[in-house]
């Protein structure tokens, strides 16, 4: 059984189309980066999936369970930390977190929460009003609403957008805590570096068309890039004759060589440039090496269908 499966989403808002016939399959436990531009259609599927919005066309299930035929079992599996802070301003941080208990039948939930609020750092909080609370304070109540339910799917979208670095830090160790329990989490983030870290897979939305889904691991052999930096003994005016067979480039005043290539050259092509380099008399005295990111993936494939 999946975790998340979504086949052929669409959903239209106005002549906006925001869902295109996206099919997903999300596997039990694992870490899922969902990545994307604004506006390429994360949170709508998202919405989707979490019973918030209704699709066009297509069908979504959560551990088998259709969004919209079995939405109470959807629901209940299902746990999400929202881009915006919504909050109900009269009553206290343990009382939202017991009245979010209630809405999924938990009346003896207590360990629970005061365990959520240690981990959340929110235990010195309990009983503020949630007015008094500060903005990374109150996402910290939000990550908890979703959590406190313990669904065995869990959707992170934007969960570090404007907040402290501190915050940034508790949360990630607690969603690793989580990890390790292997709940399901899916991820939509503005911060690739976190989704370079921690997800196993990666998905590229954009423009409502799912482009990519790949192990991170695989996507980044795949797609990524290398670069090996040659510093020079003695400047070069321009490239030697001789050396077309490498992507090569001239930088620093003629003092830095650099060859651009794939993961999968890195055994052929290295060798034999430092081969032709030496026949042709061309010295270096250091070198480096440097890879792509995720980011760098990431932009490279939304720059090629804009």
């Amino acid at each position: 059984m999946h975790a998340v499966e979504a086949v052929a989403i669409a959903r239209r808002f106005g002549t906006v189309q925001a869902l295109a016939g996206v099919d997903l399959v999300v596997r039990e436990g694992e870490f899922f980066g969902l990545l994307g531009p604004n506006g390429a259609g994360k949170t709508t599927l998202i919405s989707i999936l979490a019973g918030l919005t209704r699709a066009d066309s297509g069908t979504a299930r959560i551990l088998g369970h259709d969004v919209v035929a079995d939405y109470r079992a959807a629901r209940r599996a299902l746990g999400v930390v929202p881009q915006e802070l919504v909050f109900d301003p009269f009553f206290t941080v343990r009382e939202t977190l017991r009245i979010q208990s209630g809405y999924f039948g938990l009346r003896h939930n207590d360990a629970w929460i005061d365990e959520l609020l240690h981990h959340l750092d929110l235990a010195t909080k309990a009983d503020a009003n949630m007015r008094s609370l500060s903005g990374g304070m109150k996402r910290r109540v939000l990550v908890g609403q979703a959590l406190v339910h313990k669904p065995p799917v869990i959707v992170l979208d934007e969960p570090t957008a404007g907040v402290d670095v501190e915050l940034r830090r508790d949360m990630w160790a607690l969603v690793r805590q989580l990890r390790e329990a292997r709940v399901t989490i899916i991820l939509t983030t503005h911060y690739i570096d976190e989704a370079e870290e921690m997800a196993d897979r990666i998905g590229v939305i954009h423009k409502g068309e799912l482009i990519v889904v790949e192990e991170k691991a695989a996507l980044m052999k795949k797609l990524g890039k290398k670069q090996l930096t040659l510093h020079l003994l003695e400047p070069l005016a321009e490239i030697p004759v001789g050396l077309s067979d490498w992507r090569l480039a001239l930088k620093g005043n003629g003092m830095d060589l650099e060859y651009t290539f794939d993961a999968h050259e890195e055994r052929t092509g290295i060798p034999a440039l430092l081969r032709r380099l030496d026949e042709l008399g061309v010295e270096f005295k250091d070198l480096q090496t440097q890879e792509s990111s995720l980011e760098d993936i990431f932009v490279s494939l939304v720059s090629e269908r804009a």
